[in-house]
């Protein structure tokens, strides 16, 4: 392999979001991103479809500690 895909480690501005998972009551699906803090807006990151999608937000954007959930 010639080229490699370089993996840029995203971020984001925790003075004005927070990591959140959005989960839906009705199917269970549950969707990480952020919320602002100021305005309420979810801003789609990924979907999670199990412990090691979670693993792999947290581990790109650089998240610790626990993550809120928002229905």
């Amino acid at each position: 392999m010639l080229f490699k895909k370089h993996r840029i480690k995203k971020s984001y501005d925790p003075s004005t979001q927070k990591p959140v998972i959005k989960c839906s009551i009705c199917n269970g699906e549950q969707v990480a991103g952020f919320k602002d803090i100021h305005t309420g807006a979810f801003e789609e990151v990924m979907l999670i479809r199990n412990e090691a999608d979670l693993d792999a937000f947290r581990k790109e954007y650089g998240i610790t500690g626990d993550i809120g959930k928002i229905y």
